[in-house]
């Protein structure tokens, strides 16, 4: 991937360069400049989230939460091991607030665990959730557009939550459809 985007942003100076050498470092700065700002703001987000996920973990109520979901986690993976569905259930909900980084550590340890116990079936459906990620709350793409000066960065919310209802949805019957059962 560094190969292609190395290739991509060397490219693309040669050509601009080409074409109008004088504003070329004008605007490799004001976009460095925007990059800065940007990344700053999605830092601010995810240190909110996650501090948010330290707080509910702190408390417990992460831990209630599991409880609650455990039922239908068990039938959904297709699974006992109650760890595995823990960490599940844990990934899902970090990726119902749009969390992309948040639930990677917890689908990792609960993919081993599924994997380990020979259940196929769950690592797939966990890696189709994770794919298709439902989103309650896309706060990493909220949090892109009011750094982007949005007047309503949640005017996307409804589309956002059918579009991703319905990938999950359709992925979850693609599962069911053609991945083997335990």
């Amino acid at each position: 991937m560094n190969v292609i985007f190395s290739v991509l942003f060397f490219g693309a100076s040669v050509l601009f360069l080409a074409r109008n050498a004088d504003a070329y470092l004008p605007a490799l700065l004001t976009g460095a400049q925007k990059a800065a700002s940007v990344s700053l703001s999605l830092l601010a987000s995810y240190c909110i989230w996650l501090g948010f996920f330290r707080v509910m973990e702190q408390s417990g109520l992460s831990e209630k939460l599991a409880r609650t979901a455990e039922p239908l986690c068990r039938r959904l993976f297709r699974t006992d091991d109650r760890e595995a569905v823990k960490l599940a259930a844990g990934n899902l909900s970090a990726n119902l607030l749009g969390l992309p980084g948040a639930p990677t550590p917890l689908g990792i340890r609960a993919t081993e665990r599924f994997c380990a116990a020979g259940n196929g079936y769950g690592a797939a459906m966990l890696f189709v959730l994770n794919a298709t990620s439902l989103q309650l709350l896309p706060s990493t793409v909220l949090a892109l557009r009011a750094a982007a000066g949005s007047s309503s960065p949640a005017d996307i919310l409804p589309a956002t939550l059918l579009s991703t209802l319905l990938s999950t949805l359709l992925g979850m019957i693609g599962v069911r459809l053609f991945c083997k059962r335990r």
